[in-house]
């Protein structure tokens, strides 16, 4: 371990003694007393022998194999798996259905046991590698598992296909909406994209009938293994999380719904033992469900968020990823959102069943979909991509008067926005100015989904209040208007007003 690596957990730690978190930062495990452990033996092995140096773990303890691929850990009797890290250049092992297979049960039932793991060498170099981030499928019903299917499916098949290197799949969770039994149609849908997928359990993955978070997880475990892991890419170091805490029934039979986003010791533990193998500086990117803060609170004009819309003790995540370049990519709150005040850049992914497969658009206007991440080296560029719509479809174009707030100002929803973004108008060839942001609602979200009798599939959804809104005066001597936005990465979209469409759908680029 390196002088700034020990540097580092000793800031940790004192941060976790101010901070009055339920775990500090230790160089060294306690040793295990003997019998409260099962000893896991096993190798790691490629075609031409042992792999040195691949972290393996139960999730409480993390080692790494010897120079002959060789590893022996004291797990808890009390963890379900051993699994592995996958090492860059190395396919993520899956099951016939193209789900991550990186993992093997732990047999608890004697003092020890064997678990080997043999890992491919991928058919590309991933120092150029992709994934797509798929938010909340969320279906309720076989139908809706079915539009997963052919409707979502397919159109990640032919995006990933495109891109150079090899990708993989992140099912962001709430992978279904409850009914567990469609986990078996997910892994069906997955499957037809051609691409291993790695899972993230959300809040609607879970086992409301258990009487604690560690028993609300086992159906999803049966399925995908462990709530968190990682494994690396190319440069990048992948890390999943379980950020979802369920409390558990009250002990009457009754159930409670009140879950909230938090990350338990025992997994920022394993979580400190896991990043301690990484090079300080690399880039690295985490999965979870629920985001570290969704702003709509503020947006709503609420004082406080609430803790099922946040990871409570984010603060204790944000510290670990400090040493790195580090972003945090989550789904949950049906909307698109970039958030960079807290040091990792945190993107809230539009979900691929928009407002919970009501309609074609989520609550704040973004078009159901997913994102695409690109990798080369240390660099990451990523795109919000629209199901059943070309990668240049990022933008809606509204009328002056389609939002009653500005009755003479037209408006343009850029939906995968952030500060590093420019968006300009043009009146009959000649650059006027940046558009304005704004909070605001979507017209075409008003349209669809206002009213306790809109939507009729569900008619809870709302229209809700986003940040990636601009808007400019309009002119109405002006023959021609067109707006051109500009991401981070000099990509520049295109959209023209049409002043006759209709205000409460606009024109989309």
């Amino acid at each position: 371990m390196s002088s700034s690596r020990r540097s580092f957990l000793k800031r940790l730690s004192a941060a976790g003694a101010a901070l009055g978190l339920p775990w500090t930062a230790a160089a060294e495990p306690a040793a295990p007393r003997p019998g409260s452990y099962v000893e896991v033996t096993g190798r790691v092995t490629g075609p031409d022998g042992g792999l040195e140096g691949v972290p393996v773990t139960d999730g409480v303890t993390t080692t790494q194999t010897d120079a002959d691929g060789g590893y022996q850990i004291a797990a808890s009797p009390h963890r379900p798996f051993v699994y592995l890290s996958v090492p860059a250049g190395y396919q993520v092992p899956t099951t016939e259905r193209g789900t991550a297979q990186f993992y093997q049960p732990i047999d608890s039932t004697g003092g020890s046991t064997t678990a080997s793991f043999r890992l491919q060498p991928l058919a590309q170099d991933d120092s150029r590698h992709a994934f797509a981030f798929v938010a909340d499928p969320q279906a309720q019903t076989k139908a809706e598992m079915d539009r997963f299917r052919t409707e979502t499916a397919p159109d990640i098949r032919d995006t990933m296909r495109a891109l150079d290197g090899p990708a993989f799949g992140v099912g962001g969770g709430d992978l279904v909406f409850d009914d567990l039994s469609l986990f078996s149609g997910y892994e069906t849908a997955v499957q037809a994209t051609g691409l291993p997928f790695v899972q993230v359990v959300g809040n609607h993955d879970l086992n409301f009938s258990a009487s604690a978070d560690p028993g609300s997880t086992a159906t999803y475990r049966q399925h995908f293994g462990p709530e968190y892991y990682s494994f690396d890419r190319g440069a990048v170091h992948y890390v999943v999380l379980d950020d979802v805490y369920w409390p558990g029934s009250d002990g009457f039979g009754r159930e409670t719904d009140d879950y909230l986003g938090h990350l338990d010791a025992t997994q920022l533990a394993w979580l400190e033992q896991d990043l301690a193998l990484v090079e300080e500086g690399r880039p690295l990117i985490v999965f979870t469900h629920i985001p570290p803060l969704s702003t709509l609170y503020d947006r709503r004009g609420e004082e406080a968020p609430e803790p099922s819309g946040m990871i409570i003790n984010r603060q204790a995540l944000y510290a670990l990823l400090e040493p790195f370049d580090a972003h945090i990519v989550s789904g949950h709150v049906h909307e698109n959102e970039h958030r960079s005040a807290a040091g990792p850049h945190e993107h809230v992914v539009g979900t691929a069943c928009g407002a919970w497969w009501t309609g074609p658009i989520c609550y704040d206007g973004t078009p159901s979909g997913y994102a695409v991440y690109e990798v080369t080296g240390s660099s990451v560029t990523w795109q919000y991509k629209s199901t059943g719509r070309d990668a240049s479809h990022q933008m809606r174009l509204y009328p002056a008067g389609a939002d009653p707030e500005t009755p003479d100002r037209f408006l343009a929803n850029v939906w995968d926005a952030d500060e590093a973004w420019t968006v300009v108008w043009y009146e009959d060839g000649v650059r006027t100015g940046e558009m304005t942001r704004r909070v605001g609602l979507d017209p075409w979200t008003r349209h669809l989904y206002a009213g306790d009798d809109h939507p009729d599939k569900h008619s809870w959804v709302e229209p809700q209040p986003t940040a990636h809104l601009y808007d400019a005066p309009f002119n109405p001597d002006a023959n021609r208007i067109r707006v051109e936005a500009t991401d981070r990465f000099g990509r520049t979209y295109t959209a023209e007003l049409d002043p006759d469409a209709s205000p409460a759908t606009g024109t989309a680029n």
